[in-house]
């Protein structure tokens, strides 16, 4: 007789566990208690099946009930995409929702004490601190420079991709170059991404938060980590890296620091560690905790946003042409503008010039927040605005991403990507409710600034198309193209007109890395194609080229 592994076993055993479980709170719990709760729309059994395609099972779950529960172990967890119950959660009864022995256990690890794991007076510490540090006009200035430092340096890389002609990993240049910023930002040193150091605290630090995010549907995690088993002791080995490589650059720093103490003028540093030294704040441990909090806080979310909205000025070329046309009206350069000249034309007044661009990251955003969803826990019993009760302990969490998905938001073209939708009837930016559109919570919107500064550094002359090989025909000639997904893109420079009439009918849908996603192109206009052969030649030569099919005209057609 065969015998079962130890990672079968303890799949088995968490699920009958799971299950007996989520029945004993259903029948028992719920019944035991007066008052209605939020509907159950299943068990942490289909979030664990789901894992791979998490946010869009949510979204579907969001898409029946506004607000629904998922038993767990012992608790139940609160998924809301209702406006009025995420304004009652972020500001109304702020004080009732906090991270709790729930977020914090499995946060802990990596994160330490820091703002994203505390709650209380810790918490408003930290809060109050990092608000008046951020708000300085010196650390504004400071932090404006390196993004516009950073902005120039991705134009170079990129420039040298349009030189070589080389498709380029997108996603991967833009995490390097946000964790170089947050870095020169916070700690007041650059970091070198492409050395064996840069590198493996990079990876490690994201393997660590990879198995963190795994710690919410692992009913076992916390046996695995005290046998040093599995995800568990790969994480244990990469908090260490990360752990050591932090605390190294806070003693050099305390270092530095100490010997400049006599001097006045050389004590005066930007980097958001040296002011909390200045103020006194010496406990390594204190110190690398909020580090960390501001790392993730800084590094994820701008790049997760650059890569999105890049992946669709790829998947919609008129958006890449009224961005690129919009970026050279506000700053005045041009293809034979120089780096210098680009960096100095990277101002303020500049970016505030460019609606359309902030119209397409906001609603970048709106399909693909940089948090898609985000928990807390009820630290005592509570009634939701929309009058079912949530019970002490339960997991609370709203979903942004569902939220930017829902047609009851958003209309009949919720999962449409138009950034029109953000203007009003005069042209001018139209804000949403932070409740409705939760990407910066309490719409603090000054926050897409370093994002713009960068898009605008990678936007400089130039265009991205997505990888591709034609597949197969169909049965009326039609030509399948199969496009590589993951944020690899192939740039070249801007030119416009190329194949005159051409109609792109266009659908790409998100999958798993590993796999691909289908195109669909077909001719239309004044184009016509007598044979699949045809098709195939033009396709090539289209790609196979710097020119692009000139998508201004009115006949073109996007089909999501």
């Amino acid at each position: 007789m065969d015998v079962l592994s130890i990672p079968t076993i303890l799949t088995l055993t968490a699920l009958a566990v799971t299950l007996v479980t989520c029945v004993f709170q259903l029948v028992f719990i719920g019944l035991g208690n007066k008052g209605k709760y939020h509907p159950v729309a299943g068990t942490a059994i289909d979030h664990l099946l789901n894992f791979d395609r998490l946010h869009d099972y949510m979204t579907e779950q969001a898409n029946k009930y506004k607000t629904y529960r998922i038993l767990n172990l012992f608790k139940s967890e609160v998924y809301t995409s209702d406006p009025a119950n995420v304004e009652y959660i972020l500001k109304t009864n702020f004080p009732n929702y906090g991270k709790g022995w729930y977020h914090y256990g499995k946060l802990n690890d990596l994160l330490g004490d820091g703002i994203f794991t505390v709650d209380g007076e810790k918490w408003r510490n930290q809060r109050k601190i990092s608000s008046y540090e951020f708000s300085t006009k010196n650390l504004r200035d400071f932090s404006s420079a390196v993004f516009r430092t950073r902005a120039v340096k991705l134009a170079q890389k990129v420039s040298e991709a349009v030189t070589s002609n080389q498709a380029t990993e997108i996603q991967d240049l833009f995490t390097k170059s946000t964790l170089e910023t947050v870095f020169k930002i916070l700690l007041g040193v650059d970091l070198d991404t492409t050395s064996e150091e840069g590198m493996l605290f990079s990876s490690s630090f994201d393997e660590a938060n990879a198995v963190t995010l795994y710690r919410y549907v692992d009913v076992f995690w916390k046996v695995k980590r005290l046998l040093n088993y599995g995800l568990e002791a790969n994480m244990k080995k990469c908090i260490k890296v990360v752990d050591e490589f932090v605390y190294k650059i806070i003693r050099n720093k305390m270092e530095q620091m100490s010997k400049l103490r006599d001097d006045s003028r050389a004590m005066k540093k930007s980097d958001i560690l040296s002011r909390f030294l200045e103020m006194n704040e010496t406990d390594p441990k204190y110190l690398k905790d909020i580090i960390l909090s501001f790392i993730i806080a800084g590094k994820d979310t701008t790049a997760s946003t650059l890569s999105w909205f890049f992946y669709m000025m790829c998947k919609y070329p008129l958006l890449q042409q009224k961005i690129a046309e919009e970026v050279r009206e506000a700053t005045g350069i041009n293809q034979n503008s120089s780096i210098d000249e680009l960096s100095n034309s990277i101002t303020d007044d500049a970016l505030d010039k460019m609606q359309y661009l902030h119209a397409a990251l906001t609603e970048t955003l709106r399909l693909y927040p940089a948090i898609p969803v985000d928990g807390k826990c009820c630290l005592s019993d509570d009634t939701f605005p929309d009058g079912f009760r949530v019970r002490k302990g339960s997991a609370v969490a709203y979903q942004p991403w569902a939220m930017g998905r829902m047609e009851s938001l958003w209309g009949d073209d919720a999962e449409d990507f138009r950034p029109e939708r953000w203007f009003d009837e005069n042209g001018c930016f139209r804000q949403e409710s932070p409740f409705k559109f939760t990407a910066f919570q309490i719409g603090d919107a000054a926050g897409l600034l370093p994002v713009e500064t960068m898009a605008v550094g990678g936007d400089r002359d130039w265009t991205g198309r997505l990888p591709y090989k034609i597949d197969h025909y169909n049965d009326k000639g039609t030509a399948i193209v199969t496009s590589q997904v993951g944020a690899c893109m192939v740039v070249s420079k801007f030119k416009a007109g190329g194949l005159q009439g051409l109609k792109c009918f266009i659908s790409l849908e998100t999958q798993d890395k590993n796999k691909s996603t289908m195109t669909t192109a077909r001719s239309g206009g004044n184009t016509s194609f007598s044979s699949p052969g045809e098709v195939s030649q033009t396709f090539s030569n289209f790609y196979k080229s710097e020119d692009l099919v000139d998508f201004s005209t009115s006949n073109v057609c996007y089909d999501d």
